[in-house]
């Protein structure tokens, strides 16, 4: 009886190791929206999130995404500029689609949902999908 559980305990003290640790780093992936006029205050609490790009008819596309508030603050109304490019961009490289949006007002802690929509000669399916969407946005109202 006693050789069988300590042959139990070795078996179970095997099978239970860590695997080896995996000497590769970490990816880190950046953030996929980011304000590109840092010196506006608002700039830190304004996050665009969720891009959707459907064709509404040829050389037009309907973008939907959402903007939240992440202060306490009731920001009123806010325009943007905002440019969405690759995730796999070199810099320098041309953004895919760029265009102004508007929020209304935008209180705190507050999500809108904006729809576009943007002239352009690209094609839906010739854009990426959405998680290789990469957008950089400037605050142009309020200052």
């Amino acid at each position: 009886m006693r050789p069988s559980l300590l042959f139990l305990a070795v078996c179970l003290t095997a099978c239970s190791s860590s695997p080896p640790a995996d000497k590769q780093p970490k990816v880190v992936i950046p953030a996929h929206t980011t304000a590109s006029n840092t010196s506006n205050p608002l700039a830190k609490y304004v996050e665009l999130v969720g891009f959707r790009i459907n064709e509404k008819s040829t050389g037009k596309l309907e973008v939907q995404f959402g903007v939240v508030n992440h202060s306490e603050a009731d920001i009123g109304d806010l325009k943007l500029n905002v440019t969405l490019g690759t995730t796999a961009a070199k810099p320098g490289d041309p953004p895919l689609i760029s265009f102004s949006a508007k929020v209304a007002s935008f209180g705190p802690s507050d999500l809108k949902n904006v729809t576009v929509e943007v002239p352009t000669k690209l094609r839906v399916y010739e854009l990426p999908d959405w998680q290789f969407l990469k957008a950089e946005f400037q605050i142009t109202e309020p200052q």
